[in-house]
């Protein structure tokens, strides 16, 4: 009898999942399984044969270092395309020697290389290629405009500030999109969609792909933070139609199949064609997530190690600082490591991000004081991330801030999409 009892909540357990499944179903395989079976890879296919291109001019006119810039943006397009480290790398190397053989006096070829250090996430050295770009004073706006950029990065938002305002203009695509990359930092999701709309116009005006494909991918991701899943979704397939190798938005749907719709087999299915040209070491963690809502212990451990073997090349640098961090800070065995990370993202980037990575770390240690003195100092007021404001309620809660906890409780339960099905239990248990 008891077994019937338990059988019977199950079958209603189960019965209520797949309604509320259905209810929550935007997404369709037969939109998006043509980009995910497309063999065609055209975008990696034309970066190869510019590069080739451009390396055998080199090679027949090697004191041609214009041509140097060339051999880097089409090795910058191969990294964008497969998320081969060594491609990047590369392409810093090409643009150093072309600064050196014009004495670091081109503003042009400054600010590639500052380009190439944001890639890498070496934003102090990226300021100051730029600073001195903007010192030689030659296409000073271009220059500004990557300022804002490399300060926004930094957390300086009082010089980021200061730059925007520089070249503030309301009809020029460069101002609207770092409008509303501002607006959206300091925390007015509706103004940086609107902005980011205003950006899409234009892009679907001059028609240039790449444009609309990174202006439909930024908004995508506005769309989801603002809970519109469907608007995401279908910004994510337009990205598609533009190239569909795109392996962000095929993330982005995957994210989509499986935080808003608890689909997370079919979430794997679209990662794993993803992956099959593109690989950052973050989508390993993204499949450990799935996994671990999957409770299958043997994929989540399987990718985490994937993760790991991929992020101890050396080659990555700092670039994934705040996933180790994270991921360090609860690992009863990496926990001095993770304040360790913390401590150098600090020193790589002040912003509010980087100092909760340094008060979470302290949370685990135990050393709770301290993780709710960062916290006042540093983050408080200073950003909107959901994760940083669920790490905010978990120190306020431990240290007896009651009210606060709860305050933010409520507000993280509009978060459940940006933070994932297995967030759910713990802002409950907040």
């Amino acid at each position: 009898m008891k077994i019937t009892h338990q059988l019977a909540f199950v079958l209603l357990a189960a019965c209520f999942v797949s309604c509320n499944n259905a209810d929550n179903k935007i997404t369709n395989s037969k939109d998006y399984n043509v980009f995910l079976e497309n063999t065609t890879y055209k975008a990696l296919a034309l970066a190869q044969a510019d590069l080739n291109f451009w390396k055998q001019k080199l090679e027949k006119q090697p004191n041609q270092f214009p041509y140097l810039s060339k051999v880097s943006a089409s090795q910058s397009q191969i990294f964008g395309v497969t998320g081969n480290i060594e491609s990047l790398l590369e392409a810093e190397e090409s643009l150093i020697k072309a600064n050196e053989a014009v004495n670091y006096t081109s503003t042009g070829y400054l600010r590639a290389l500052a380009r190439n250090y944001i890639s890498q996430h070496r934003f102090k050295e990226a300021l100051g290629l730029l600073k001195k770009a903007e010192n030689n004073g030659e296409h000073l706006e271009s220059t500004q405009k990557m300022l804002f950029d490399v300060n926004l990065e930094l957390g300086d938002f009082e010089a980021a500030k200061s730059y925007l305002e520089t070249f503030k203009n309301f009809e020029d695509f460069d101002y609207i999109i770092r409008l509303s990359k501002w607006s959206d930092v300091r925390g007015d999701l509706d103004a940086a969609i609107k902005y980011m709309e205003r950006a899409k116009t234009k892009a679907e005006y001059t028609n240039m792909p790449s444009t609309k494909k990174w202006v439909y991918t930024n908004l995508a991701d506005y769309y989801g933070h603002a809970g519109k899943i469907e608007a995401a979704y279908k910004h994510y397939l337009m990205a598609l139609e533009i190239d569909p190798q795109d392996a962000y938005s095929k993330k982005g749907i995957a994210w989509i199949v499986y935080s808003h719709e608890k689909n997370p087999k079919e979430a794997l299915r679209i990662l794993d064609y993803a992956t099959r040209t593109h690989l950052s070491p973050d989508y390993y963690l993204l499949k450990a997530d799935i996994a671990e809502y999957l409770e299958d212990a043997e994929l989540q451990k399987e990718q985490l190690e994937l993760y790991k073997k991929a992020v101890s090349n050396t080659q990555y640098g700092d670039m994934y600082n705040k996933y180790n961090a994270l991921l360090f800070a609860e690992d009863i065995n990496m926990k001095n490591k993770a304040l360790e990370i913390a401590l150098t993202e600090i020193e790589n980037r002040p912003t509010p991000q980087s100092y909760d990575l340094l008060a979470w770390s302290y949370f685990n240690l135990g050393d709770t004081k301290k993780a709710l003195t960062v916290m006042e100092d540093f983050v408080i007021g200073k950003t909107s991330e959901p994760y940083v404001l669920y790490h905010l309620a978990c120190i306020y809660k431990v240290n007896g801030k009651l009210k606060k906890a709860e305050e933010l409780k409520k507000e993280l339960n509009s978060s459940i999409f940006e933070l994932g099905p297995l967030m759910a239990n713990e802002i409950r248990n907040i």
